[in-house]
């Protein structure tokens, strides 16, 4: 179920001041957790963190390759990313978001649902969508969802 693909944890929503300090909306735990980072791949190149702190919508950060305001406004919408492996070991029965994109997804009965494509949250808790083999897509919520073996299996109320 790891494999190495690159795992967003962030992405530049613009600049903060006049000296290269960048905004990040934050997909995880927040500014701590990004700390433990020293560089992330971010489009065509590395970011080297220098330092990160909570702010407005995220975190406001500053890497060493941004000098000023003009560069951080061209970065706009950098997605940063790390390698799965450099994410944290998980313990028995967790996974991460990224783990579960791919995942073949079935009913509680069996039956073939489709393919787990993307993990939503629209402010009530975490949503899977699967797309049918049809290119049909649904949502069922992420309590109706079992992960299990490399497979997903959504309640029966849920499958449709």
């Amino acid at each position: 179920m790891t494999t190495d693909r690159p795992v967003t944890l962030a992405v530049i929503i613009g600049a903060h001041g006049v000296s290269g300090e960048v905004r990040l909306k934050i997909f995880g735990e927040g500014a701590e957790a990004l700390k433990g980072y020293q560089s992330f791949d971010a489009g065509l190149g590395k970011l080297t963190l220098k330092s990160i702190r909570p702010g407005p919508n995220g975190a406001v950060a500053r890497f060493a390759e941004v000098g000023d305001r003009s560069a951080a406004e061209a970065l706009r919408g950098t997605e940063l990313t790390v390698p799965r492996s450099a994410l944290p070991p998980l313990g028995e029965g967790e996974y991460y978001h990224a783990d579960l994109i791919g995942l073949a997804c079935f009913s509680d009965e069996g039956e073939g649902l489709g393919t787990i494509v993307a993990v939503e949250n629209f402010g009530a808790g975490d949503i899977v969508e699967v797309e049918r083999p049809t290119g049909k897509r649904f949502m069922a919520p992420m309590h109706a969802v079992t992960i299990a073996e490399d497979r997903a299996v959504v309640e029966a109320p849920f499958a449709v």
